[in-house]
């Protein structure tokens, strides 16, 4: 009878780990993906193994449009962007002849994606230039809490990819600190990192401008500019992480070839053990698909030839992603 007993224990005890271990990652199919990330994270807070990293070195990286929520049909900064614009139009004659600021009310974004996105860029610095870094967020923080996704007819805020969370959390209670390296605009994501992620601010980094600093009616306060602009893409992603962060990522996660030097950065000749990931945008049906010619940004081919020689995994949405959104 205790034989029997410890038997029946012991399939409850193993019937319970393995559930578990099928519940880590659960928005993610059973595939090459999901196993990779899984076996990174097992082989680098393993202590008796060759490849343990200390947590302090334990740090990884995500670019943020296409990679952590949706860039389509436009990346979401913009479609705030216009209506900021529109609201202070008003205030700004000088707009009515700034070219970039005409295309983006029209509706013309060809023009403002060339030149690594200077266009959309110049709009984004333009629509906070003289605002505190107060009043910008308010306003943020009142375009999230009315604006609808055109498609998916849902906050904009409500729609970071679920298995991308799970891979945050995952990640967080195995010891890494995540960080947002991205070209989105530092103060725009800033307000809502923590909220949506589990990134607290301080571990966003993105584009940005330089701020001054005033006393306004004996307040301290920090003025946005549109001088000395920072445009947090390609090649000043690695610079970025130096420069902000000070640690080499051992993990790195986006979705097109401005992310692709943020990758090479990660893993190649990376002393400690290293994953790059790529999110490879291919279910039109529940989202959207596209890597040569997406509707805006996140274009994606050199990133994609080189995934294999450089053992990037390759996560397809339609294939690996049980589901996109939350239900």
């Amino acid at each position: 009878m205790i034989r029997r007993d410890l038997c029946t224990l012991a399939c409850i005890l193993w019937s319970a780990l393995a559930t578990q271990a099928s519940d880590l990652l659960p928005s993610w199919n059973d595939s090459s993906s999901k196993r990779a990330i899984l076996s990174f994270v097992a082989k680098v807070t393993d202590k008796s193994g060759g490849s343990f990293v200390p947590t302090s070195q334990r740090i990884a990286v995500f670019d943020n449009d296409g990679t952590l929520w949706p860039e389509n049909p436009i990346p979401f900064q913009i479609s705030f962007t216009i209506e900021e614009i529109k609201r202070q139009l008003p205030q700004h004659p000088e707009w009515n002849s700034d070219k970039d600021i005409q295309a983006a009310l029209s509706g013309d974004f060809p023009p403002l994606l060339r030149d690594h996105f200077r266009g959309l860029l110049h709009i984004i610095f333009a629509a906070g230039s003289g605002m505190t870094t107060e009043e910008f967020a308010a306003s943020v923080r009142r375009w999230f809490a009315s604006a609808k996704h055109p498609r998916f007819n849902k906050a904009y805020d409500g729609l970071a990819y679920q298995p991308m969370q799970e891979v945050l959390d995952y990640l967080r209670a195995n010891g890494f600190k995540n960080y947002i390296v991205s070209g989105g605009g530092l103060d725009f994501m800033r307000v809502f990192s923590e909220r949506v992620y589990g990134v607290v601010p301080e571990q966003v980094v993105g584009s940005h401008t330089a701020v001054v600093y005033e006393l306004r009616d004996g307040a301290p306060v920090l003025v946005k500019t549109m001088n000395r602009p920072f445009i947090d893409d390609g090649a000043r992603k690695p610079e970025a992480i130096q420069q902000f962060i000070g640690r080499r990522p051992i993990a790195a996660f986006g979705n097109s070839d401005g992310d692709k030097a943020m990758l090479e950065y990660t893993t190649i000749g990376n002393p400690l053990p290293s994953l790059g990931l790529l999110v490879h945008h291919t279910d039109a049906e529940r989202e959207y698909a596209y890597d040569a010619k997406p509707q805006s940004s996140g274009k994606l081919i050199t990133a994609l030839v080189e995934a294999p020689q450089r053992g990037w995994v390759v996560t397809d949405m339609k294939k690996d992603w049980r589901l996109i959104f939350s239900e």
